[in-house]
């Protein structure tokens, strides 16, 4: 099962259909991190209350642009009450505060990035695009 996650990993690290410019959008926020540098921007576009695209450009390391891109393929698609529920659930998995395998199905792909807990030199890496996307949503009174 690892070896599959590290599989998600990588391949959105590496080739992120994720990393563009939208054409148009509705909402934009950037995040950084100034431990490392990660750098990014999300681009958001509604459909009502529907997250219809996103996208996101910038740069850094494997694990911030993959987990960015990983984030985007599982709230697309989402009603935005939905998308504030697995982010939740995805910064609590990091902090170790959800363990239930059962709220973690809701995570998709994004439950890949567990393990990423166990290194706590890379657990900013992972919640950049998710704390960027909160504050986006907070923001924009989503």
């Amino acid at each position: 099962m690892d070896e599959m996650y590290d599989e998600i990993i990588m391949e959105h690290g590496m080739n992120s259909y994720n990393k563009k410019k939208l054409d148009k959008c509705d909402f934009c926020e950037k995040g950084h991190n100034p431990n490392c540098g990660d750098d990014i921007t999300i681009e958001l576009k509604l459909n009502g209350d529907v997250i219809e695209d996103m996208a996101f450009t910038g740069y850094g390391c494997a694990i911030s642009q993959s987990s960015t891109s990983v984030m985007i393929d599982v709230l697309k698609g989402k009603k935005i009450s939905e998308a504030k529920e697995i982010i939740k659930t995805f910064i609590d998995m990091i902090k170790r505060e959800t363990t239930d395998e059962k709220e973690l199905e809701k995570l998709e792909e994004a439950i890949a990035f567990r393990n990423v807990s166990n290194m706590p030199a890379r657990v900013k890496c992972a919640l950049l695009a998710w704390h960027t996307m909160e504050d986006l949503l907070e923001k924009n009174g989503k």
